[in-house]
């Protein structure tokens, strides 16, 4: 087994540093050398019987890794505060952004996390949120989803959103996005939900938006356009976990005959799973005004 997980490994062309000729050297020696840098989209996909131990030569694997490599396949044991403190790789950082300066890792003073900290300036790298924007259009009782021509999640379902960029505010960053993926000119309504995703470091802001005019084709990063019933919206084929939480809620709220309300919730994912396993999640402290 282990001879058939290395062979797949060198197939799916794994960055080895620092050099090749490391591999004439003993497991001993290499395993305190050689770094290995999965995606982990592969090891997900691999299949690895009950009874399958590993090799100690493979225990300086990357954590997340390790935890698609384990017999159990219940990923929820890890804890959300646990997968948050790992999130930002912060291991990656190796030089100052200010002075170019290598850094170390440490946990600074009066601290609780890891941080990359310059060894010449003593400045350090702080990993903030990524903040996503997006529109929930309402048209004729139905809402208008996007299909995407663009990596992850190619070929699925979504509502226009993207990442918001400086200098906008989030209801600014919604309208262009509906636009740039859409081709559509929105009014937005009001706030609709706020989902926090802690292990990716994202948080979306849904907006509740309606056409100014009855007009919408394809953007660049979408190959259709459509409009959907309530009960034509293709669940099973929605691009994330965030798309699947929104539209249920605002499919709940409309059912129960009563206007959207605001919610708000944290999307938990499964540590190792992709961002198209749209339903290895769990939905916490759902709140709604």
């Amino acid at each position: 087994m282990i001879t058939t997980v290395i062979m797949m490994l060198k197939l799916k062309a794994i960055e080895i540093l620092p050099s090749s000729s490391a591999f004439a050297a003993t497991t001993q020696h290499w395993k305190h050398r050689i770094r290995i840098r999965i995606s982990q989209s592969f090891f997900s996909s691999l299949s690895i019987p009950s009874s399958f131990s590993l090799h100690p030569s493979f225990k300086h694997f990357p954590s997340v890794a390790m935890a698609s490599l384990s017999s159990t396949s219940n990923d929820s044991s890890s804890s959300p505060s646990s997968s948050l403190h790992s999130a930002g790789d912060v291991q990656k950082i190796k030089f100052c952004q200010w002075c170019g300066g290598t850094t170390k890792h440490d946990i600074p003073d009066g601290e609780e996390r890891l941080r990359a900290i310059c060894t010449t300036c003593g400045k350090i790298a702080y990993q903030n949120p990524k903040m996503v924007v997006g529109c929930l259009i309402e048209h004729d009782n139905k809402v208008l989803l996007c299909k995407r021509k663009i990596e992850p999640s190619y070929g699925l379902w979504t509502l226009p959103a993207g990442y918001l960029e400086i200098g906008e505010s989030a209801m600014e960053g919604a309208i262009r996005e509906t636009r740039e993926e859409a081709n559509a000119d929105v009014e937005v309504i009001s706030p609709f939900a706020q989902l926090d995703i802690p292990l990716i470091g994202q948080t979306y802001i849904i907006f509740l938006a309606k056409l100014k005019k009855p007009h919408f084709s394809p953007g660049s990063e979408s190959s259709e356009c459509k409009l959907f019933s309530l009960d034509e919206i293709p669940f099973s084929s929605l691009s994330f976990s965030s798309m699947v939480v929104t539209l249920n809620l605002y499919v709940e709220d409309m059912k129960a005959g009563r206007n959207p309300k605001f919610h708000y919730g944290t999307i938990n994912k499964r540590p190792g799973t992709s961002p198209s396993d749209i339903d290895a999640f769990t939905l916490e402290d759902h709140m709604q005004s």
